[in-house]
């Protein structure tokens, strides 16, 4: 430590007074003589001066000063010689001891580090709470939506259901109706694949495929007997029937003289007619389908006149109003359901407008074919 250096010089409470010089009658206890009267008083004995605590050394900064008034240069009063206070020194610089020795101020408190990692992970976990209620609140709106919309869905369903079984009862009243309505054309379409002309020998008319196959495959057809009767007398079965530029054998299976009906058989497949089940009514629309005088897919339209019992014991005759000619024997008279209800056999001669045909229920009774 350097001579003359008070750490604690110009501290307040830390000033030392200056040091007493040695007694004048070389006394070496240290205490000075009694003063003797009339004498100005001498400052007493200056208290032992304190060793103070070693410490780090100062700064490069903090010198002692030297110059008038500084220890150094202090002199010390001489017996006699007036008390002149002694001039303070100048402030030096604070000194603060070492951490952790008596008397010394705590640090100053440490700053609280933000730690930036957390902060993040916070706010993330906030956000992500938010957007999960979020989510919950719209996942629980869409199921709300979705039930209503299943209810609305249902409601409608049912009112269609209700809708369509009304729609379906009006289909079929308006199919009724439509059956009821005379479509000679669509009855044409449907008929004439099946309708055919007969070459008997020297004789020809109509026959036409009806009801279901033949045994042992083929088709069955239904004609007058008068068509056929040159053949079946003369001991002979086999007849053609031909379609436009198409020939097939046919064979004649039976006859029934008195209601001049006969049935072949082919072994060609083709569509046969459906037959009606209940007589015509007066008044009912029909189309005849034949050959007359050789002229094949001719169609004539008429109404039913009457149903009517032959005078003698003869067969029961439908009579219609639709033209017939030679060549239409044996051909279909179809009603507008698109069902066999006769077939023609005879016009009145000389008389027009009156046409004849045997009820389908007759040969179909008596072949049991259709």
């Amino acid at each position: 430590m350097t001579a003359g250096y008070d750490p604690y010089a110009g501290q307040p409470g830390n000033q030392q007074p200056a040091p007493s010089p040695p007694p004048a009658d070389g006394s070496e206890t240290g205490q000075p003589p009694a003063p003797e009267a009339g004498a100005p008083a001498r400052p007493g004995p200056l208290p032992p001066k304190m060793e103070p605590p070693q410490l780090a050394p100062p700064p490069a900064a903090a010198q002692p000063w030297s110059g008038p008034g500084s220890p150094a240069t202090q002199s010390w009063p001489t017996p006699g010689s007036p008390v002149v206070a002694a001039p303070q020194p100048r402030s030096a610089p604070p000194v603060h001891p070492p951490a952790g020795f008596p008397g010394a101020a705590p640090p100053p408190a440490a700053r609280r580090r933000v730690s930036w990692p957390g902060v993040v992970a916070l706010v993330l976990a906030l956000f992500l709470a938010v957007v999960a209620g979020l989510q919950a609140v719209q996942i629980n709106n869409l199921a709300d939506q979705l039930a209503a919309a299943d209810d609305r869905l249902a409601d409608a369903q049912a009112s269609d259901g209700s809708r369509f079984e009304g729609l379906e009862g009006r289909t079929g009243e308006l199919e009724k109706q439509a059956g009821d309505v005379f479509n000679p054309e669509a009855i044409s379409t449907v008929a004439l694949p099946s309708v055919f002309r007969v070459s008997a020998g020297n004789s020809g008319g109509t026959a036409f495929a009806v009801g279901k196959p033949a045994e042992g495959g083929g088709t069955n057809l239904l004609t007058n007997y008068h068509v056929v009767e040159s053949v079946w007398t003369s001991g002979g079965r086999e007849v053609f029937i031909e379609r436009r530029d198409q020939r097939f054998p046919a064979m004649i299976v039976r006859v029934d003289e008195r209601n001049d009906v006969a049935q072949l058989v082919t072994t060609g497949a083709f569509t046969g007619l459906v037959t009606a089940t209940e007589p015509v009514k007066s008044g009912q629309q029909v189309v005849v389908v034949g050959a007359p005088l050789g002229l094949e897919d001719s169609v004539t339209t008429g109404v039913v006149s009457a149903f009517r019992t032959m005078p003698g014991g003869g067969p029961s005759m439908i009579q219609f109003d639709a033209p017939i000619n030679p060549g239409n024997s044996g051909g279909p008279v179809i009603n507008g359901a698109k069902q066999v209800v006769g077939i023609a056999t005879a016009k009145v001669a000389d008389a027009e407008g009156v046409g004849l045909a045997i009820p389908i229920a007759t040969a179909c009774d008596g072949f049991q074919i259709c």
